[in-house]
């Protein structure tokens, strides 16, 4: 048995699957999860829960990025939740664009991870990195 860091299975296996510049998608419980995406690692069980941030600090704690990008709408729509995701990102780049062209950039993702959240825009590409 597993006995730290991510226990479930599926996205353990999509975290240690992931190489650099492969992107991983953290999302709210709303936004869409395109169809050319066959790895989802669907958390979300009722509102708010599993939070996206608990999420997206466990996927930071077993995962190398290189760079994130968020919807430039969520500084505007949700600073809050958009200052808790810049404080977990320890100085990484940061690439905002408009939603309508995140949601077009979800389809070549390595896989995606949906959380419970239901806080607007809470939703992260992480950009592999290397830990050389």
């Amino acid at each position: 048995m597993k006995k730290t860091g991510v226990l479930h299975p599926e996205l353990n296996k999509l975290i240690t699957e992931m190489g650099h510049t492969d992107e991983l998608v953290v999302t709210d419980a709303g936004l869409p999860l395109p169809e050319e995406v066959t790895t989802r690692v669907d958390l979300a069980l009722v509102k708010d829960m599993v939070p996206f941030l608990t999420v997206l600090d466990n996927v930071l704690n077993e995962l190398s990025i290189e760079k994130v990008i968020m919807a430039e709408e969520i500084r505007e729509k949700s600073p809050e939740m958009h200052e808790e995701i810049l404080k977990r990102l320890h100085g990484v780049e940061v690439e905002y664009v408009p939603h309508v062209d995140f949601k077009q950039r979800t389809k070549q993702a390595r896989g995606l991870v949906r959380s419970g959240e239901h806080t607007s825009f809470a939703n992260v590409i992480l950009v592999g990195g290397v830990v050389y």
